[in-house]
């Protein structure tokens, strides 16, 4: 296990300071990643798009709308948090994929990978199921990884910094900014 790097748990304000991922390198990432999903997929049959609530929904909707396979969305919620943005650690289902997921193809769409213990979590979990299952993730914090996990697709690497918009939040504010933006850790 890596070492846990303080400002991923840090204490933020909400303001954001600067733009840090635009909305039109967003919306390009994202048609760059549609491209090499439907590729990959074109003679796979449906394809089983499992978003992460709540970060993950814009970032799936945008994407989903943008491919050329067949695929149909599921949802699922955990959660990882304890008080406040101090992570436990320990991740648990909260809401599991209603549909049949068994020997399907499915790919896990998350909005960030920080410490890597959801993904980590969710990996082993969608893979009882029996399908054959890969990764996407609009944003990494390298730095902030506690275990290794593998990403299928990525939309950006990004610095260690609290970030918002896009789907990403601090205490459910600035989810729907149309870009992702840093906000500070508090003094």
């Amino acid at each position: 296990m890596l070492a846990a790097n303080p400002l991923c748990e840090a204490d933020v304000t909400q303001e954001v300071l600067k733009v840090l991922i635009s909305e039109a390198d967003i919306q390009a990432r994202v048609a760059e990643l549609a491209r090499q999903i439907s590729k990959d997929y074109e003679n796979s049959g449906e394809l089983v798009m499992v978003g992460v609530l709540k970060g993950a929904f814009i970032f799936l909707a945008d994407l989903s709308r943008q491919l050329t396979i067949p695929r149909v969305i599921e949802f699922i919620a955990v959660s990882s948090y304890g008080r406040g943005s101090r992570s436990s650690g320990a991740v648990r289902l909260v809401m599991d994929v209603r549909g049949n997921i068994e020997g399907k193809h499915v790919l896990i769409v998350e909005d960030i990978v920080d410490t890597g213990h959801t993904l980590e979590y969710l990996i082993g979990m969608i893979n009882s199921h029996g399908p054959a299952v890969k990764t996407c993730a609009l944003v990494r914090k390298a730095d902030c990884a506690e275990v290794h996990v593998d990403l299928d697709y990525l939309g950006f690497d990004i610095p260690n910094e609290w970030v918002v918009g896009y789907g990403l939040d601090y205490a459910e504010k600035n989810r729907t900014l149309p870009y992702i933006g840093i906000i500070t850790p508090a003094d």
